[in-house]
């Protein structure tokens, strides 16, 4: 467990610097896969695992619905 709390962080860094670097996003545009994403990350010093970036997919996909729901039931609320 200790292992997936550090790759986790590494992850949570790794977006932070990518949001305030324009040079780290133009790198990782470049990729055309989670692969690659992946060994980008890792040659910039990223400990990144594949499972952080599906588990990260995941929770992101999880959290659009939730949006995407709140948002039905908030018009529903509206137009009562």
């Amino acid at each position: 467990m200790q292992q997936r709390r550090m790759s986790w962080s590494e992850l949570e860094r790794l977006v932070a610097d990518v949001e305030a670097s324009c040079d780290l996003q133009q790198i990782l545009r470049r990729c055309r896969s989670r692969q690659e994403l992946l060994l980008s990350a890792r040659r910039l010093g990223y400990r990144v695992t594949r499972t952080d970036l599906q588990n990260a997919w995941l929770e992101h996909q999880h959290g659009q619905r939730t949006t995407d729901h709140d948002d039905h039931l908030c018009s529903v609320s509206a137009g009562s």
